[in-house]
């Protein structure tokens, strides 16, 4: 398509294939979200969008949005329904008077979904977003190099119970998954669901917990560290074969060699892969013949 529609707050770059979306001031300049600061600009792959509608706004805009597939996005995954709609990544505001044009390309993006738009994805189809290198909660200061996440506890916010049994370190292998609860809310923190383990559910006693507050946990911050995580994890069983079908009728995976390349190359990007699990599986690509 080609095509550029710009809103409040985000400009979108309509492609044959995906809607590149940048987060940045548009037509009007209300103030704008931290996450979309943090976020920057994100592609979307056509078959991770699932519809896309076409509604009247508050004061007269008409609001786009491009509803994801579950299991598209593990940004919108570990959100779990907790954003505000004015922090919606997948909603563009925009003047009452483009509404013709909103429609058109609406229904130019519903002509290119596929089939299977309505179906759970099997798979990540948008990458993460990069997450802090640590993300600063109230009790704790939480680390992820790609492999394991880490707790260090603070002396002033965590309970005699994480204090006691000291800074904690999961590898990717004990974790089952992830839970964010957001800050704004009234028991904000971040949760590892860990393999064979026995969670306090108290998240301040759990010690693969970290706990929000005022000013610690940001939504911009923890969503993102979070969103990464759950990438990781969901992208680390299914990395390890990523040249074979992952669905359990046996179909085999009709991806290009170039397409498998780019794929493993935006796990890595996004910190599923670490450089040397992408060099061992970007070297067995290249050698496995189509």
């Amino acid at each position: 398509m080609g095509d550029v529609l710009a809103g409040n707050h985000a400009v979108w770059e309509f492609d044959s294939d995906s809607v590149l979306i940048r987060f940045t001031r548009g037509i009007r300049t209300p103030r704008t979200p931290r996450l979309f600061h943090a976020l920057g600009s994100r592609r979307i792959p056509l078959e991770a969008v699932s519809e896309v509608t076409v509604t009247a706004g508050r004061r007269d805009t008409v609001v786009l949005r491009a509803v994801p597939r579950p299991g598209a996005d593990p940004l919108m995954e570990a959100a779990a329904g907790q954003l505000k709609e004015a922090c919606d990544p997948y909603r563009l505001v925009l003047p009452g008077e483009r509404a013709p044009r909103a429609a058109a390309f609406a229904d130019a993006l519903r002509s290119r979904l596929g089939p299977d738009a309505a179906e759970p994805a099997g798979r990540f189809l948008v990458a993460a977003p990069p997450p802090p290198v640590h993300l600063k909660a109230y009790d704790a200061r939480v680390g992820f190099d790609g492999s394991a996440v880490t707790f260090h506890w603070s002396r002033t916010g965590a309970t005699s119970t994480k204090w006691k049994a000291g800074d904690q370190r999961y590898a990717l292998s004990e974790v089952t998954g992830v839970e964010w609860s957001s800050p704004e809310g009234p028991d904000g923190h971040l949760r590892l669901l860990v393999r064979d383990g026995t969670a306090d559910p108290r998240p301040d006693h759990d010690l693969a917990s970290a706990v929000f507050g005022v000013g610690y946990g940001a939504v911009h911050e923890s969503l993102p560290f979070a969103a990464a995580v759950l990438a990781a994890l969901r992208g680390r069983t299914p990395v390890a074969s990523v040249l074979r079908a992952r669905s359990g009728d046996e179909r085999t995976d009709e991806r290009s060699g170039d397409e498998r390349l780019r794929h493993l190359s935006e796990l890595h990007n996004a910190g599923v892969l670490t450089d040397a699990e992408y060099a061992a599986l970007r070297d067995r690509c290249a050698a496995q013949p189509l």
